[in-house]
């Protein structure tokens, strides 16, 4: 199994590049090669702020491909594989072992409403389809509908070899806590919620899975490299430059403003797949004020 003590650190949750609607492959490679020099610690393709809901099976995993060729071992790529179908989320874990994905990333079930026991046998029946795949768990309540409670997190800890962490998207700062009385200190926890990411890290957590790190990867490093340092001083100044550019990056729905940002970078062209649209001129200005605040455009 892959060396766990790689997953910590600031995580890019990728944007996927389009052009003329389909994936732009030149500048997701590019993207790749600018994270790693801007000291990113790994890569996750094919979130939610990838858009993989609206991209096809073949797309889907091309992204994971063209992501895990293009970092070539030099930092972790986890590869999203959720989905609310277990039998597709089974065929993408599948297949990002076969890509060469450091570790995968499954999604609580969404708008089925699974009880935690259903949760519990998705879980555990994707990550069966592949001991050998670190598996991370997304808890993103607002986005599911469903919440993946602790005691059913430290079910799966403990049952499962391969179950070796959590993104954790409820914003709830006192789950840390929770996650580390009931399944210990060996558990992987990252943040999913860029605003709270550093009160996560105090109370715990080792890194982010992270939207603003699609435009400001060398400060969301450096925050992170701080907080697992133990520098808390030099990190908080961090997050005052970077927090209203975690606000923006939520203005409107994700990967909108993100992938906004990203385009006046020149990483990629500016639009998400339907049913997002385009932000509005007035996120527009916000997104590029909290940028300038950051210092990441002039």
């Amino acid at each position: 199994m892959t060396d766990l003590s790689r997953f910590r650190g600031s995580f890019p949750a990728m944007v996927t590049p389009f052009k003329k609607g389909e994936i732009d492959e030149a500048a997701l490679r590019k993207m790749v090669d600018w994270h790693i020099s801007e000291g990113t610690h790994g890569l996750v393709p094919v979130g939610t702020t990838g858009e993989s809901p609206t991209l096809s099976r073949v797309e889907h995993e091309r992204v994971i491909e063209i992501v895990v060729e293009q970092a070539a071992g030099r930092i972790p790529v986890i590869a999203g594989t959720g989905s609310n179908n277990t039998a597709e989320a089974i065929h993408y874990t599948h297949h990002a072992k076969e890509a060469g994905a450091d570790a995968a990333l499954a999604v609580v079930p969404y708008y089925n409403k699974p009880t935690q026991e259903g949760i519990y046998q998705h879980m555990k029946a994707v990550a069966e389809a592949e001991p050998d795949l670190p598996q991370f768990i997304y808890n993103v309540p607002g986005r599911t509908v469903t919440d993946l409670l602790p005691e059913t997190l430290a079910r799966l800890f403990k049952d499962i070899p391969n179950i070796v962490g959590i993104k954790d998207a409820s914003a709830a700062l006192d789950r840390a806590s929770d996650h580390r009385h009931l399944c210990g200190t060996e558990l992987i926890m990252l943040s999913g919620e860029d605003p709270t990411a550093l009160a996560f890290n105090a109370n715990g957590g080792q890194g982010v899975i992270s939207v603003t790190a699609n435009v400001a990867p060398k400060l969301c490093a450096e925050l992170q490299n701080a907080c697992l340092a133990g520098e808390w001083k030099e990190a908080l100044a961090l997050q005052d430059r970077l927090f209203p550019l975690h606000r923006a990056m939520f203005l409107e729905p994700s990967p909108g403003p993100a992938k906004y940002g990203a385009s006046i970078q020149g990483q990629c062209e500016d639009g998400a797949r339907l049913p997002i649209l385009p932000i509005s001129d007035a996120t527009k200005s916000k997104v590029r004020e909290a940028m300038r605040f950051a210092g990441v455009i002039n």
